[in-house]
């Protein structure tokens, strides 16, 4: 798979099947298939999820940072895989482990996502991730993900 860095929202959405209110990667900035990716979102005060987590205390719910997570996996397995989604393939949690939350993220912030590929077993991605704000831990995990042929 050809791609040219940074992937930007329109490049990541032919990666990704996720769309509005659920894809939660913007911008991709770097990318060593079969090793390890970057990338981040700009979590905005916009959001969707603000309405109700929390009113008058605006937090992003620790599992949409894991999709994150999730998401920016998903983006690493497919150009390590060369497989698309338009061609039928899905990446899907397999697991999680050693999940942490260290601190809140909240509108305004940057959440910079960094994943390594720690093991690849038919079609199986064992992913060490973490997420960032300005340089301080806000969550990490382990995050296993398969990437599976959809049938119709």
């Amino acid at each position: 798979m050809n791609l040219t860095l940074p992937l930007d929202h329109e490049q990541i959405k032919t990666l990704l099947p996720h769309r509005y209110p659920f894809l939660l990667v913007d911008r991709v900035t770097e990318l060593e298939a079969g090793k390890t990716i970057r990338g981040y979102k700009n979590v905005s005060g916009n959001e969707e999820f603000f309405n109700g987590h929390f009113p008058g205390q605006s937090i992003m719910p620790g599992v949409l940072i894991l999709e994150a997570l999730a998401q920016i996996g998903a983006i690493l397995g497919f150009a390590s895989s060369g497989n698309r989604h338009e061609d039928g393939f899905l990446f899907l949690f397999a697991g999680i482990d050693n999940v942490r939350f260290k601190r809140q993220v909240v509108p305004g912030d940057r959440l910079d996502l960094e994943l390594e590929i720690v093991s690849c077993k038919r079609g199986i991605y064992k992913m060490e991730c973490r997420a960032k704000v300005d340089g301080e831990l806000a969550a990490s995990a382990d995050i296993l993900c398969a990437e599976r042929q959809v049938t119709q």
